[in-house]
Protein backbone atom coordinates (compact mmCIF):
# COMPACT_ATOMS: atom_id res chain seq x y z
CA UNK A 1 0.00 0.00 0.00
CA UNK A 2 1.60 3.16 -1.14
CA UNK A 3 0.04 6.71 0.35
CA UNK A 4 1.92 9.66 1.10
CA UNK A 5 3.14 8.53 4.47
CA UNK A 6 4.75 5.68 3.00
CA UNK A 7 6.38 8.01 0.52
CA UNK A 8 7.23 10.28 3.36
CA UNK A 9 9.08 8.01 5.44
CA UNK A 10 10.40 5.62 3.22
CA UNK A 11 8.23 3.01 4.77
CA UNK A 12 6.45 -0.03 3.30
CA UNK A 13 3.17 -0.19 5.43
CA UNK A 14 0.93 3.36 6.56
CA UNK A 15 1.65 2.23 10.31
CA UNK A 16 3.25 4.37 12.83
CA UNK A 17 4.73 3.21 16.47
CA UNK A 18 3.98 6.15 18.30
CA UNK A 19 6.08 7.40 21.22
CA UNK A 20 5.65 6.00 24.44
CA UNK A 21 7.23 6.41 27.78
CA UNK A 22 8.84 3.23 29.03
CA UNK A 23 7.48 1.38 25.91
CA UNK A 24 9.20 2.92 23.39
CA UNK A 25 12.54 1.64 23.64
CA UNK A 26 15.00 0.08 20.91
CA UNK A 27 13.59 -3.73 20.44
CA UNK A 28 10.18 -2.09 19.83
CA UNK A 29 11.15 0.32 17.56
CA UNK A 30 13.43 -2.26 15.59
CA UNK A 31 10.70 -4.51 15.21
CA UNK A 32 8.06 -1.72 13.75
CA UNK A 33 10.12 -1.17 11.18
CA UNK A 34 11.37 -4.29 10.53
CA UNK A 35 7.67 -5.70 9.96
CA UNK A 36 7.68 -2.32 7.27
CA UNK A 37 6.16 0.63 9.67
CA UNK A 38 7.79 3.27 11.60
CA UNK A 39 9.19 2.26 14.80
CA UNK A 40 9.77 5.32 17.05
CA UNK A 41 12.37 5.22 20.27
CA UNK A 42 10.72 7.57 22.91
CA UNK A 43 13.68 10.29 23.74
CA UNK A 44 12.55 11.62 27.24
CA UNK A 45 12.04 7.80 28.46
CA UNK A 46 15.97 8.49 28.38
CA UNK A 47 17.23 10.30 31.27
CA UNK A 48 20.16 11.69 29.21
CA UNK A 49 21.05 12.70 25.96
CA UNK A 50 23.58 10.66 26.09
CA UNK A 51 21.36 7.70 26.98
CA UNK A 52 19.69 8.89 24.36
CA UNK A 53 22.15 8.19 22.11
CA UNK A 54 23.04 4.92 23.01
CA UNK A 55 19.62 3.93 22.70
CA UNK A 56 19.97 5.15 18.99
CA UNK A 57 22.72 3.45 18.66
CA UNK A 58 21.24 0.14 19.85
CA UNK A 59 18.41 0.09 17.47
CA UNK A 60 20.76 0.74 14.34
CA UNK A 61 22.00 -2.57 15.79
CA UNK A 62 18.75 -4.27 15.12
CA UNK A 63 17.49 -2.90 12.15
CA UNK A 64 18.35 -0.89 8.97
CA UNK A 65 15.04 0.23 8.15
CA UNK A 66 13.86 3.81 9.07
CA UNK A 67 12.64 4.48 12.40
CA UNK A 68 12.52 7.86 14.50
CA UNK A 69 12.29 9.66 17.72
CA UNK A 70 9.25 11.28 19.91
CA UNK A 71 10.46 14.29 21.36
CA UNK A 72 7.44 15.48 23.90
CA UNK A 73 7.87 19.31 24.74
CA UNK A 74 5.82 19.65 27.77
CA UNK A 75 5.99 22.35 30.70
CA UNK A 76 7.67 21.13 33.96
CA UNK A 77 9.97 22.31 37.00
CA UNK A 78 12.84 21.21 35.95
CA UNK A 79 12.91 21.54 31.89
CA UNK A 80 14.88 18.76 29.85
CA UNK A 81 17.93 19.70 28.15
CA UNK A 82 15.87 19.46 24.71
CA UNK A 83 18.72 21.12 22.51
CA UNK A 84 21.10 18.47 23.63
CA UNK A 85 18.63 15.66 23.32
CA UNK A 86 18.32 17.17 19.56
CA UNK A 87 21.87 16.83 19.07
CA UNK A 88 21.88 13.27 20.04
CA UNK A 89 19.11 12.93 17.48
CA UNK A 90 21.06 14.43 14.52
CA UNK A 91 24.57 13.10 15.61
CA UNK A 92 22.81 9.47 15.76
CA UNK A 93 21.98 10.37 11.97
CA UNK A 94 18.02 9.93 12.76
CA UNK A 95 16.10 11.57 10.07
CA UNK A 96 12.62 11.30 11.08
CA UNK A 97 11.35 13.26 14.51
CA UNK A 98 8.22 12.54 16.03
CA UNK A 99 7.51 16.10 18.41
CA UNK A 100 4.27 16.30 20.44
CA UNK A 101 3.08 18.59 23.62
CA UNK A 102 3.71 21.87 22.97
CA UNK A 103 4.76 23.62 19.61
CA UNK A 104 8.08 22.77 18.50
CA UNK A 105 8.63 25.84 16.50
CA UNK A 106 11.70 26.82 17.91
CA UNK A 107 13.56 23.97 17.29
CA UNK A 108 12.34 23.39 14.22
CA UNK A 109 15.30 25.60 11.95
CA UNK A 110 17.76 22.99 13.37
CA UNK A 111 15.75 19.66 12.62
CA UNK A 112 14.87 20.66 9.03
CA UNK A 113 18.86 22.30 8.98
CA UNK A 114 19.57 18.35 9.82
CA UNK A 115 17.35 17.32 7.17
CA UNK A 116 14.59 15.67 9.62
CA UNK A 117 11.19 15.03 8.90
CA UNK A 118 8.91 15.93 11.67
CA UNK A 119 5.47 14.66 12.06
CA UNK A 120 3.89 16.78 15.19
CA UNK A 121 1.45 15.28 17.29
CA UNK A 122 -1.82 17.34 17.31
CA UNK A 123 -5.19 17.03 19.46
CA UNK A 124 -7.31 19.85 17.21
CA UNK A 125 -7.11 21.10 13.75
CA UNK A 126 -6.48 24.22 14.41
CA UNK A 127 -3.07 22.66 16.08
CA UNK A 128 -2.46 20.88 13.02
CA UNK A 129 -2.84 24.20 10.70
CA UNK A 130 0.12 25.47 12.66
CA UNK A 131 2.02 22.87 12.62
CA UNK A 132 2.04 22.85 8.67
CA UNK A 133 2.22 26.34 8.91
CA UNK A 134 5.68 26.15 10.86
CA UNK A 135 7.20 23.34 8.36
CA UNK A 136 6.27 20.06 9.89
CA UNK A 137 6.27 17.53 6.96
CA UNK A 138 3.62 15.40 8.47
CA UNK A 139 1.01 15.60 11.64
CA UNK A 140 -0.47 12.85 13.53
CA UNK A 141 -4.24 14.03 14.06
CA UNK A 142 -4.89 12.38 17.59
CA UNK A 143 -9.09 12.19 18.40
CA UNK A 144 -10.50 12.48 21.77
CA UNK A 145 -10.36 8.38 21.79
CA UNK A 146 -6.22 8.11 22.29
CA UNK A 147 -4.50 7.22 25.42
CA UNK A 148 -2.11 10.07 26.57
CA UNK A 149 -3.19 13.70 26.43
CA UNK A 150 -6.77 14.13 24.20
CA UNK A 151 -6.54 18.19 24.46
CA UNK A 152 -9.23 19.82 25.99
CA UNK A 153 -11.69 20.00 22.99
CA UNK A 154 -12.95 16.17 23.20
CA UNK A 155 -14.01 15.39 19.46
CA UNK A 156 -13.72 12.04 18.42
CA UNK A 157 -11.95 11.10 15.27
CA UNK A 158 -14.93 10.41 13.37
CA UNK A 159 -15.04 14.44 13.29
CA UNK A 160 -11.45 15.25 13.31
CA UNK A 161 -10.35 12.99 10.68
CA UNK A 162 -12.44 14.84 7.76
CA UNK A 163 -11.95 18.39 9.29
CA UNK A 164 -7.83 17.85 9.03
CA UNK A 165 -8.36 16.50 5.88
CA UNK A 166 -10.78 19.60 4.65
CA UNK A 167 -7.90 21.86 5.84
CA UNK A 168 -4.52 20.57 5.79
CA UNK A 169 -2.20 20.24 2.38
CA UNK A 170 0.44 18.54 4.51
CA UNK A 171 -0.27 14.65 5.06
CA UNK A 172 -1.80 12.76 8.05
CA UNK A 173 -1.98 9.62 10.23
CA UNK A 174 -4.95 8.57 12.23
CA UNK A 175 -4.42 8.40 16.46
CA UNK A 176 -6.48 7.22 19.02
CA UNK A 177 -8.41 3.99 18.73
CA UNK A 178 -6.28 2.69 15.79
CA UNK A 179 -5.66 -0.92 16.14
CA UNK A 180 -6.72 -3.40 13.36
CA UNK A 181 -7.14 -3.56 9.56
CA UNK A 182 -10.83 -1.42 9.97
CA UNK A 183 -9.14 1.48 11.98
CA UNK A 184 -6.72 1.75 8.72
CA UNK A 185 -9.74 1.29 6.02
CA UNK A 186 -12.00 3.87 7.88
CA UNK A 187 -8.83 6.29 8.44
CA UNK A 188 -7.67 5.98 4.88
CA UNK A 189 -11.50 6.59 3.78
CA UNK A 190 -11.38 9.95 5.69
CA UNK A 191 -8.64 11.52 4.19
CA UNK A 192 -5.45 10.08 6.49
CA UNK A 193 -2.54 8.37 4.53
CA UNK A 194 -2.01 6.36 7.72
CA UNK A 195 -2.13 5.47 11.35
CA UNK A 196 -0.42 6.03 14.62
CA UNK A 197 -0.92 3.03 17.58
CA UNK A 198 0.07 3.38 20.69
CA UNK A 199 -1.92 1.12 23.49
CA UNK A 200 -1.90 -1.92 20.34
CA UNK A 201 1.66 -2.04 20.13
CA UNK A 202 1.81 -2.38 24.11
CA UNK A 203 0.10 -5.61 23.66
CA UNK A 204 2.78 -7.20 21.08
CA UNK A 205 5.56 -9.96 22.46
CA UNK A 206 8.31 -7.16 21.62
CA UNK A 207 6.99 -4.93 23.13
CA UNK A 208 9.43 -4.61 26.78
CA UNK A 209 6.98 -4.09 29.30
CA UNK A 210 6.03 -6.07 32.14
CA UNK A 211 3.36 -9.35 31.64
CA UNK A 212 1.05 -7.90 33.77
CA UNK A 213 0.59 -4.56 31.45
CA UNK A 214 0.01 -6.39 29.10
CA UNK A 215 -2.10 -9.19 30.72
CA UNK A 216 -4.24 -5.25 32.11
CA UNK A 217 -4.78 -4.66 28.49
CA UNK A 218 -6.18 -8.08 27.59
CA UNK A 219 -8.24 -8.09 30.30
CA UNK A 220 -9.84 -4.25 30.28
CA UNK A 221 -12.48 -3.46 27.68
CA UNK A 222 -13.76 -0.11 26.09
CA UNK A 223 -15.30 1.24 29.78
CA UNK A 224 -12.35 1.32 31.38
CA UNK A 225 -10.38 4.26 30.78
CA UNK A 226 -10.70 7.10 32.53
CA UNK A 227 -9.91 11.07 32.13
CA UNK A 228 -7.72 12.48 35.18
CA UNK A 229 -6.37 16.00 35.21
CA UNK A 230 -9.10 17.78 33.56
CA UNK A 231 -9.34 20.56 36.81
CA UNK A 232 -5.44 21.08 35.76
CA UNK A 233 -6.24 21.47 31.78
CA UNK A 234 -3.24 18.91 31.18
CA UNK A 235 -6.27 15.99 30.54
CA UNK A 236 -4.67 12.33 30.27
CA UNK A 237 -6.46 9.35 29.43
CA UNK A 238 -5.42 6.28 31.43
CA UNK A 239 -6.28 2.60 32.37
CA UNK A 240 -8.56 2.53 35.55
CA UNK A 241 -6.78 1.13 38.71
CA UNK A 242 -6.24 1.76 42.48
CA UNK A 243 -4.24 4.78 41.93
CA UNK A 244 -6.46 6.22 39.47
CA UNK A 245 -9.74 5.61 41.74
CA UNK A 246 -7.56 7.83 44.58
CA UNK A 247 -6.83 10.39 42.09
CA UNK A 248 -10.16 11.05 41.04
CA UNK A 249 -11.39 11.13 44.22
CA UNK A 250 -8.86 14.46 45.41
CA UNK A 251 -10.15 15.72 42.29
CA UNK A 252 -13.61 15.16 42.78
CA UNK A 253 -13.19 16.76 46.58
CA UNK A 254 -11.13 19.88 45.50
CA UNK A 255 -12.89 20.48 42.02
CA UNK A 256 -11.40 23.65 40.73
CA UNK A 257 -9.24 24.19 43.24
CA UNK A 258 -7.01 20.90 42.46
CA UNK A 259 -3.28 21.67 41.96
CA UNK A 260 -0.81 19.64 40.65
CA UNK A 261 0.73 18.94 43.98
CA UNK A 262 -2.38 17.25 45.50
CA UNK A 263 -2.16 14.55 42.60
CA UNK A 264 1.60 14.41 42.13
CA UNK A 265 2.72 10.87 43.81
CA UNK A 266 -0.21 9.16 41.83
CA UNK A 267 0.83 10.70 38.25
CA UNK A 268 5.00 11.37 38.77
CA UNK A 269 7.61 8.82 38.75
CA UNK A 270 4.70 6.08 37.83
CA UNK A 271 5.77 4.72 35.02
CA UNK A 272 8.99 2.69 36.24
CA UNK A 273 6.51 1.33 38.91
CA UNK A 274 4.28 -0.25 36.52
CA UNK A 275 5.75 -0.76 32.79
CA UNK A 276 9.25 -2.50 34.44
CA UNK A 277 7.76 -3.32 37.80
CA UNK A 278 4.07 -4.67 36.95
CA UNK A 279 2.34 -2.69 39.94
CA UNK A 280 -0.56 -1.91 38.19
CA UNK A 281 -2.73 -0.31 40.92
CA UNK A 282 0.48 2.42 41.12
CA UNK A 283 -1.20 5.19 39.31
CA UNK A 284 -2.05 7.23 36.13
CA UNK A 285 -0.76 5.25 33.06
CA UNK A 286 -1.63 6.65 29.68
CA UNK A 287 -4.02 3.69 28.02
CA UNK A 288 -6.43 4.25 25.08
CA UNK A 289 -10.51 3.15 24.83
CA UNK A 290 -8.74 0.95 22.03
CA UNK A 291 -8.24 -1.81 24.81
CA UNK A 292 -11.75 -2.61 23.71
CA UNK A 293 -10.73 -3.93 20.65
CA UNK A 294 -7.06 -5.96 21.87
CA UNK A 295 -8.15 -9.32 22.35
CA UNK A 296 -4.41 -11.35 21.53
CA UNK A 297 -0.57 -10.47 22.16
CA UNK A 298 0.95 -11.24 18.60
CA UNK A 299 4.42 -10.57 17.26
CA UNK A 300 4.72 -7.21 15.96
CA UNK A 301 5.27 -8.23 12.36
CA UNK A 302 2.30 -10.74 12.97
CA UNK A 303 0.26 -7.85 13.69
CA UNK A 304 1.16 -5.60 10.78
CA UNK A 305 1.17 -8.45 8.38
CA UNK A 306 -2.70 -8.83 9.66
CA UNK A 307 -3.55 -5.21 9.49
CA UNK A 308 -2.37 -5.30 5.88
CA UNK A 309 -4.03 -8.44 4.50
CA UNK A 310 -7.39 -8.21 6.04
CA UNK A 311 -6.97 -4.44 5.48
CA UNK A 312 -6.91 -5.09 1.38
CA UNK A 313 -9.32 -7.96 1.90
CA UNK A 314 -11.85 -5.14 2.94
CA UNK A 315 -11.03 -2.77 0.01
CA UNK A 316 -11.22 -5.44 -2.41
CA UNK A 317 -14.01 -7.42 -0.81
CA UNK A 318 -16.57 -6.28 1.58
CA UNK A 319 -15.95 -2.51 -0.73
CA UNK A 320 -15.73 -3.48 -4.21
CA UNK A 321 -18.66 -5.95 -3.52
CA UNK A 322 -20.69 -3.08 -2.00
CA UNK A 323 -20.43 -1.07 -5.05
CA UNK A 324 -21.07 -4.07 -7.06
CA UNK A 325 -24.29 -4.22 -5.14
Amino acid sequence: MRTRITELFGIKHPIIQGGMHFVGFAELAAAVSNAGGLGIITGLTQQTPEKLAKEIERCRDMTDKPFGVNLTFLPSISQPPYPEYIAAICEGGVKIVETAGRSPEQYMPTLKAAGIKVIHKCTSVRHSIKAEAIGCDAVSVDGFECGGHPGEDDIPNMILLPRAADELNIPFVASGGMADARSLVASLAMGAEGMNMGTRFIATREAPVHDNVKRAILEANELDTRLVMRPLRNTERVLKNVGVDKLLEIERSKGANTKIQDIHELVAGVYPRVMVDGDMDAGAWSCGMVVGLINDIPSVKDLIDRIMTEAEALVRGRLENLLAA
